[in-house]
């Protein structure tokens, strides 16, 4: 493909930002050659400033699971803006879609609206912190809950993406309260509760990790989670910034049938505009400020834009068949690309968790970060490269998920897996 403008845009981008990206996965550092940069989407699809088609399988991170621009989000953001794109007062947006979001997840009795799921997870662990007056929580290796200080603590994303688990910048008073294990290790995080609960305020944990590519819980090991925290009065936080309305309407935490103390969620509720939620109980929720001591604000928080594409977007998501739509897309892909790879006699392993899924190329099971970078990071660049080539847009990294939408077609879907089996065929 030619991509003469985007390599222009890049080398400009460079002088003017760190990386010539605001986020790093997007410099395609991981996988060779330069970035594509998007002109415009709709549906399934995503066009580049070179006029270049791709179906798209990012979604921006998530989020567009009704698929890009889709005509009733659209008419509704047209509407609202029409009114003001944001007041910095209450509106009785923020109560519907806040009606919304509890009705799918019984474990939120009360929610509060923020610009993002590093917002999310930094202030659900502040409240849990209030509420248990225990300053110490335990993470898992390559879970990735945003870029707050303390969490960049062997997370996942970009960081595993560039080999750079802990960040530099974070300082060790931070560090030093944040105990990670290995995911999926009932027998350490069990030892590691009974040994230090007197000063642990909470667990946070991604249900399923969707920021080292997509790893399932083992059975048994969310239901530990929510057994020992139960016993020793620790908060269970379920990140459900990846998971939410996407392994289920209700998440991982319907799906697996494990209910958290808190839940956080992110851009899915806003149709894809800048937003996240914390939630949880109310005896939790209520230590949040006005209501309790426990501050957290922001101006942008419930803005009427972002409000309008989460109502709007979980209207689409709460149709009765749209659910079992998806499942048969998703079930379509994964036979598709287990079935390429195995003709084209490539090794791989496939997981997937409702929407989300990811191809590690490795012959091992992947149950947890050090598993998960069994993965051969040269073969994933080199298929990246050959899929983006013929048109099929994946995340630029072996440690991210990839997702599908509603707007994909069985059309879609096939050319999808005629690129891959080509794809593997020349890896091979």
């Amino acid at each position: 493909m030619e991509i003469e403008k985007s390599k222009m845009l890049y080398k400009r981008a460079l002088e003017l930002m760190p990386g010539g990206v605001n986020s790093p996965v997007r410099a395609f550092k991981a996988v060779g050659g330069s970035p594509i940069f998007i002109k415009k989407a709709k549906g399934s699809r995503i066009y580049d400033v070179d006029s270049n088609e791709y179906i798209d399988y990012v979604l921006s991170w998530g989020p567009m699971i009704v698929g890009h621009s889709h005509p009733s989000v659209v008419k509704a953001l047209k509407t609202a803006i029409e009114n003001g794109t944001s007041f910095g007062a209450p509106t009785s947006l923020e109560i519907e879609l806040a009606q919304m979001v509890i009705k799918a997840y019984p474990s939120i009795e009360k929610i509060r609206m923020v610009n993002s799921g590093t917002e999310a997870t930094m202030s659900a662990i502040r409240a849990a912190r209030g509420f248990s007056k225990r300053d110490k929580i335990i993470k898992f290796e390559g879970c990735y809950h945003g870029h707050a200080n303390g969490l960049l603590v062997k997370a996942g994303s970009g960081a595993t993406t560039f080999g750079v688990p802990d960040s530099p910048g974070v300082p060790k008073s931070y560090a030093k309260n944040t105990i990670t294990l290995p995911f999926n290790d009932i027998k350490a995080f069990k030892s590691m509760v009974q040994k230090e609960w007197k000063s642990i305020a909470c667990v946070i944990v991604e249900p399923v990790v969707g920021n080292i590519g997509c790893v399932l819980p083992k059975p048994g090991f969310l239901e530990a989670l929510r057994k020992e925290t139960e016993k020793y009065g620790i908060v269970l936080i379920f990140d459900e910034v990846m998971t939410g309305f996407r392994v289920s309407f209700g998440g991982a935490q319907e799906y697996y049938k494990v209910i958290p103390d808190m839940t956080c969620l992110g851009k899915v509720i806003g149709g894809g505009l800048p937003v996240g939620a914390y939630g949880g109980k109310r005896e939790i929720m209520s230590m949040v400020a006005p209501e309790g001591p426990v501050y957290q604000a922001g101006t942008l928080a419930g803005n009427p834009i972002a409000m309008t594409a989460g109502i709007e977007t979980l209207k689409i998501l709460s149709k009765k068949d749209t659910y079992e739509k998806l499942e048969k897309t998703m079930q379509r892909l994964e036979d598709g690309l287990k079935d390429a790879a195995k003709r084209a006699g490539v090794k791989t392993r496939f997981y997937r968790a409702g929407t989300m899924f990811c191809t590690y190329f490795t012959d091992k099971d992947v149950y947890d970060y050090k598993t998960a970078k069994t993965s051969d990071t040269e073969r994933f660049a080199k298929f990246f490269m050959g899929m983006l080539n013929r048109g099929i847009n994946l995340a630029p990294s072996q440690f991210e998920a990839g997702f599908i939408s509603i707007a994909h077609t069985k059309a879609d879907i096939e050319k999808t897996i005629s690129a891959a089996y080509r794809t593997l065929t020349e890896l091979k």
